[in-house]
């Protein structure tokens, strides 16, 4: 007589036992407890960089800082919250020569020229011009938006910072001080999160602050990077007129990246200080955070698809979750240990930069939701930006989704 077993019969032991019966799911549970370890130590590794990268002393770039008049270039598409106070913080820079701001924008009816106009009816005294050029030179509409300021730059300095960048009184002192060295052809700056508001801003701003900004630390210490984030450039406009101007980065999507590049193909340096500046996180749902991150993973992958694959090994928590499935041992310890590497690595970013850092009791569901967008970046080429689509082609340029 057969006897039959009902579903309920079968505990959580029998799976396990099931599972490990199969000698392929233990060899890929050995894996994945492997590349889970991995990632704890890598976490852990990170913290300390972190700590030694911030640490150094910026005084010296300060000391040898020789005044220089500056443009800074804004580019700005729509009325962003909080633009108006990111914009002022310009007029009020400690810095001893004159300082231009020119701030572009694509279409007469973008809120954002009230904002520039609005400032410069409050900040008589300081030089601003509105550049309001609907021209789009390329498919990458930031970058063609630069290129149609370009023509109104005066001085012989210039930084391009996106319009949601928070900066101290001396980021301008501080930025073309680093660039006074003759073999700097660039300064770029890191950047850490500020939410603005509710879960997926959080969410957003820990994506910087647990991710991106030590892995790009991480990077930076080892040398195994050469970095360039819009988030801030500064160049002297010469090497910027040697590198084409921006009309020549106009269909890249990973401009920031290009111009790094460009600039070191003149055999100049492209210079990382140990400070950074903010960076506003906006999203505010989650269809608006998931489009942000693919689109960022994307363009990762597309600058480095081998090093993109690497970043499995900081996936500690998807690691220890699928090793502890398919029955690896001490299941529930190790991902606890996991969720703990990870939480020391975000409390070390907020602490080292002042930072509140209340996004961190929201690790958990951060990691689940970037494994997830880390296995959707290997397939499709589709990015989300400013509410437009757009493919990425296989030589890291931007073609308009049809």
């Amino acid at each position: 007589m057969v006897s039959m077993l009902r579903p309920s019969q079968f505990s959580c032991q029998t799976h396990r036992d099931l599972i490990m019966t199969a000698p392929h799911f233990h060899i890929v549970a050995d894996l994945c407890l492997a590349g889970a370890s991995l990632g704890i130590l890598y976490n852990c590794f990170a913290a300390g960089a972190v700590l030694w990268f911030f640490g150094q002393s910026s005084e010296p770039s300060r000391n040898m800082h020789a005044s220089r008049t500056v443009t800074i270039l804004k580019p700005i598409h729509g009325s962003e919250p909080g633009l108006y106070k990111r914009l002022s913080t310009l007029c009020r820079q400690n810095y001893a020569d004159s300082i231009q701001i020119v701030a572009g924008v694509q279409s007469p009816a973008d809120h954002g020229a009230h904002v520039v106009r609005l400032l410069k009816r409050l900040y008589p005294d300081q030089r601003i011009d509105l550049v309001v050029d609907e021209r789009c030179q390329g498919t990458n509409r930031k970058v063609a938006n630069l290129a149609n300021m370009e023509s109104a730059i005066t001085h012989d300095t210039v930084i391009l910072s996106d319009s949601d960048i928070v900066v101290g009184p001396n980021f301008v002192a501080d930025t073309t001080a680093a660039l006074e060295c003759p073999t700097n052809g660039a300064v770029t700056c890191l950047y850490y999160g500020m939410a603005e508001r509710g879960l997926w801003g959080r969410l957003s701003a820990l994506s910087i602050n647990s991710a991106f900004l030590p892995n790009a630390v991480v990077a930076l210490v080892c040398g195994a990077a050469t970095p360039c984030f819009g988030s801030a450039i500064a160049m002297h406009r010469d090497v910027l007129q040697r590198i084409g101007g921006f009309q020549a980065f106009c269909d890249d999507l990973a401009d920031d990246y290009a111009v790094g590049q460009a600039v070191r193909a003149l055999g100049l340096e492209v210079i990382v200080p140990p400070w950074a500046v903010g960076h506003v996180c906006f999203e505010r749902s989650f269809s608006a955070y998931w489009q942000h991150q693919l689109r960022v993973h994307r363009t990762i992958r597309s600058v480095d698809p081998v090093g993109y694959g690497g970043l499995i090994f900081m996936q500690p928590l998807m690691l220890s979750l699928l090793a502890g499935l398919l029955g690896s041992a001490y299941p529930l310890l190790l991902v606890a240990i996991a969720v703990a590497s990870r939480l020391v690595l975000a409390t070390t970013v907020a602490r080292t930069l002042r930072l509140e850092g209340r996004e961190r009791r929201h690790i958990v569901l951060h990691d689940l939701i970037m494994a997830a967008v880390f296995v959707a970046a290997f397939f499709g080429t589709s990015v989300a930006w400013r509410g437009h689509r757009y493919r990425i082609l296989e030589n890291g340029t931007l073609d308009d989704a049809r």
